[in-house]
């Protein structure tokens, strides 16, 4: 009798490689340690559809109902003990299930190929990021700037189609526009928030964003996504240089994918010697 993961094993592929294509997410869950079937998968979809088996329908079940929970903590992979999340399955109760997140590699649409926007792009790709770099100005999407052939190049005839394209679906997919001017901006933050990018930033001052921001809202564009907006984009880390402020502008990009909060890791030990000094005087 075969495993029970064999007859369901190009089923499970094609269910991988149908989530990576549709830029959605899933859990794949691997019986790790157990009595029996170790090494069988299911995978579980965002939307709650399962392909594969464990062997037990009841597994199967409570797995499909913990992965919700693993997807919105944004872990890369966590090892869960059957025990923690269903006790009342006894039989698996020394058994452990790690589950792996899935989801297409992150991308992100550049508006604007200046000394910040190429700066981005470059950085991007090595932070393992799938960048689009787009402008209106041929001399500034050439490969001879950009080697490097996981940047895509385009030259635009217009902002909004190309953004459009660009962006698809929205999903994975963060956007930084950082044009040379008012109304580049405006037009391309325009065709920016007609989609349902996870994330929108705005480059400029906080008196040039709101001006772009004010022109769109005046225009009727949707208020609650210019409200999601972050303008001006990127981390306060005081950045001078191009290649700073792509920094300061991808870190905030991460924390917002990851759910970080873009503080320092070690305030922690200032605010706890604080403290102390506090409680001895």
């Amino acid at each position: 009798m075969p495993e029970p993961n064999e007859p369901s094993a190009a089923l499970l592929l094609k269910a991988i490689l149908r989530v990576l294509d549709e830029g959605s997410i899933a859990a794949l869950a691997t019986l790790t340690n157990a009595r029996k079937n170790v090494g069988t998968k299911i995978l579980v979809a965002e939307s709650g559809d399962a392909v594969g088996s464990f062997g037990d329908v009841a597994l199967d079940r409570v797995v499909a109902k913990r992965t919700p929970g693993f997807l919105e903590s944004r872990d890369e992979a966590h090892l869960f003990h059957v025990r923690d999340f269903a006790p009342e399955l006894t039989e698996w109760a020394e058994a452990s299930i790690l589950f792996e997140r899935l989801e297409p590699e992150p991308r992100l649409v550049i508006c604007g190929a200046g000394h910040v926007g190429a700066a981005l792009a470059r950085l991007a790709s090595l932070t393992g990021y799938k960048a689009t770099l787009i402008d209106d100005r041929p001399d500034f999407v050439v490969r001879d700037r950009f080697p490097d052939g996981r940047i895509e190049l385009i030259a635009a005839q217009n902002w909004s189609d190309a953004v459009r394209e660009a962006i698809g679906s929205g999903r994975g997919v963060s956007v930084a526009v950082v044009t040379r001017g008012h109304n580049e901006d405006e037009e391309c933050l325009r065709a920016v928030i007609a989609t349902d990018a996870d994330y929108v930033g705005l480059i400029g001052s906080k008196r040039r964003t709101n001006m772009v921001l004010d022109r769109l809202r005046e225009a009727g564009a949707d208020v609650e996504k210019l409200r999601k907006v972050h303008a001006p984009i990127g981390l306060d880390i005081g950045a001078v240089t191009p290649e700073e402020v792509a920094l300061a502008i991808l870190s905030e990009m991460v924390a917002d994918r990851r759910g970080g909060t873009g503080g320092s890791l070690s305030s922690w030990r200032r605010e706890s010697e604080l403290g102390k000094g506090k409680q001895v005087r």
